[in-house]
């Protein structure tokens, strides 16, 4: 089985095969496959209501996730699923006189076998999928799999210097991340060595072109704009800018063996431009190590996952 983030599986035909009938729900049962559905409610006991479209399922408040039993994950990991997709096992059918259907579900047991079968698995530099679950100032929450958080640390974002996650990532975005360590199945994730290396970034850009890019730091000596997620240029001071602004900029001078972008802004455009959905240099597979410095340049930065 793919263990994947929650919400991948619900709009698949064969999810929505399983949880139309009754015939569908006992197959899943039977062959204690994962499926997906869409909370509606979380009650005052913090069980949840599950939206089904063959009748209600329910799951109950220890059944909600992982550590809700014993304490270590508490109960606002189950009311901020309201409204959400969540994965779950049945666990038991009821067909009342009337010919309601109401099924009983655990997200624990979907939760419990993902980590057994899938996330304790992972070994350091393992390219992973994950989905972006919420933001903080240190760092993006992202689901691993079943609803399994992990996080990426805002410094292990991007080489390019930015403020907040907010600056990368949006809630809910699907994403690519490397598995920086599993520590007794916690899983620790970085996300920069995805996004290309100094040359691979450089090579898209030629000195006299003026493209646009994002200011990302302003210094006394000068302005940070980023022209690429793993690649920023300085220019000269610049009046009335702030961070976050797009902008134009001019492409002075490219200096592979300094690893440096000389820049001048031509024009200031926005307030903020939207996050992008990335084209990452890798999507898969295993890294031993990545070598983000260029091949002219004595400065190293490197990562490795040995």
């Amino acid at each position: 089985m793919e263990y994947q983030p929650e919400g991948m599986l619900y709009g698949t035909v064969l999810n929505q095969n399983y949880i139309s009938s009754a015939e569908g729900l006992s197959e899943a049962m039977n062959k204690n496959i994962t499926v997906e559905g869409k909370v509606i409610l979380c009650t005052s006991e913090h069980d949840l209501i599950v939206d089904l479209p063959c009748g209600k399922g329910i799951i109950p408040r220890v059944e909600g996730a992982v550590g809700v039993k014993e304490g270590t994950t508490r109960d606002i990991a189950l009311i901020s699923r309201v409204n959400k997709i969540v994965c779950f096992k049945i666990t038991g059918i009821e067909l009342s006189e009337n010919g309601n259907i109401t099924a009983y579900l655990s997200r624990k047991a979907a939760q419990e076998e993902c980590q057994r079968e899938y996330i304790s698995k992972m070994k350091k530099g393992d390219v992973i999928s994950a989905s972006v679950s919420h933001l903080e100032q240190f760092g993006s929450f992202v689901d691993i799999g079943c609803g399994i958080p992990s996080l990426i640390p805002i410094d292990a974002m991007s080489v390019s210097r930015i403020s907040h996650p907010s600056d990368r990532f949006y809630t809910g975005q699907r994403i690519k991340a490397v598995v920086a360590d599993n520590i007794n199945g916690r899983i620790y994730l970085t996300h920069k060595e995805l996004l290309g290396t100094w040359d691979e970034n450089a090579s898209k850009f030629n000195i006299g072109e003026t493209v646009p890019g994002i200011v990302r730091s302003i210094e006394s000596y000068g302005v940070f704009v980023e022209i690429a997620p793993n690649l920023a240029g300085l220019t000269e001071p610049y009046e009335g800018i702030k961070v976050g602004q797009s902008v134009s900029v001019y492409i002075k001078a490219i200096i592979p063996e300094k690893m440096k972008i000389k820049l001048i802004i031509v024009d200031i455009c926005c307030e903020k431009e939207p996050v992008p959905e990335y084209d990452y240099y890798i999507t898969g597979g295993h890294m031993d190590s990545w070598l983000y410095s260029s091949r002219s340049s004595d400065k190293i930065i490197k990562t490795s996952f040995i």
